[in-house]
């Protein structure tokens, strides 16, 4: 019997083009879906017939009810190693296993640059003028040398990020729940003894942490309230990490001076959300993994990740 494998949420089109699919072609018929499933039914009447499902990222959840309507699914890969739309409880209870791929820590840092950058030159409101024959020259841009880059957190993601903002000559601090002066001593980045300290002297505060129960809110109403007025904060980790409607007070009312976003609590962010239109917000639609070196490992190795679950030794598991 073959076997039927769904790819879910290729957006740009490009999954059979980023990895060798061929290697499987005397075993598996796969198909390939570029929209997003608005709802689970739809998904469910997409995929039912489908034993593998490649998920990318966490586009689409996989919750308990939605695996208990998929009888004939056996093996949902994940690109990533983490995934928190996918409950992995209840597909072990079901009998599905959940593989995943390597994932690049650069593209994040690279995108976070981006937004740090082009807050700090105004890059969007001079480049629109630029293309409608607007103001030339328009806004003053902001010095990055000398000033203080916070960082929430300060893993793979993180570590790359300070190192830029030392190119930068600035100064740059970290703050987490587990960090130990000495990563700080060994990266060169001076040890935050408090979260509140961290946002009470950052210029730039970058949040780059994994969301947990421990992080969910952790950036809260009054801590927003606790930065500068001038601050920008940066998340290019998860939407729920920062107090959503907190968030949207302090850039509506002035309390920073906004915000570099590439994830939300909602995604794709509807159509009209203040954030889309908000003067102080440059948003990107979640694009900080979508780069071609990201793409080619996580469908090359979901590739790796069939074969080798046909082959009876399933590899990459995640538990």
């Amino acid at each position: 019997m073959r076997h039927r494998c769904a790819v879910l949420d290729d957006y740009q089109g490009v999954a059979l083009a980023m990895a060798d699919w061929s290697s499987l072609a005397a075993e598996v018929d796969v198909r390939v879906y570029r929209e997003r499933f608005e709802t689970p039914e739809k998904l469910i009447d997409a995929v039912h017939d489908c034993d593998i499902i490649v998920a990318m990222r966490e586009r689409t959840p996989f919750s308990d009810d939605v695996i208990a309507r998929l009888p004939n699914l056996r093996l949902l890969v994940s690109t990533g190693m983490r995934n928190a739309s996918i409950d992995l409880d209840a597909a072990r209870d079901h009998g599905v296993t959940v593989c995943g791929t390597a994932s690049q820590s650069e593209p994040p840092a690279e995108l976070t640059w981006a937004l740090i950058l082009g807050l700090a030159k105004h890059v969007m409101v001079e480049a629109q003028a630029m293309r409608t024959d607007g103001p030339w020259q328009q806004t003053i841009g902001i010095d990055l040398c000398g000033k203080t880059l916070g960082l929430l957190g300060l893993g793979k993601i993180g570590a790359k990020v300070a190192r830029i903002g030392q190119a930068f000559d600035m100064r740059v601090m970290a703050w987490s729940q587990n960090l130990t002066r000495e990563r700080c001593d060994q990266l060169g980045v001076e040890y935050a003894r408090t979260k509140e300290a961290l946002l009470e002297a950052s210029d730039i505060v970058s949040i780059h942490l994994q969301l947990s129960d421990r992080t969910r809110g952790l950036v809260t109403k009054e801590d927003l309230r606790r930065m500068k007025s001038t601050a920008f904060l940066i998340n290019t980790s998860r939407a729920p990490i920062v107090d959503g409607a907190g968030l949207m007070e302090a850039l509506q009312a002035g309390w920073i001076g906004g915000a570099g976003l590439d994830v939300y609590e909602e995604e794709p962010l509807p159509d009209g959300h203040p954030l889309r239109q908000m003067p102080n917000v440059l948003a990107m639609p979640h694009v900080g993994y979508v780069t071609e070196a990201n793409y080619r490992t996580y469908y090359g190795e979901a590739v790796e990740d069939i074969a080798a679950f046909l082959a009876g030794a399933p590899i990459r598991v995640m538990s």
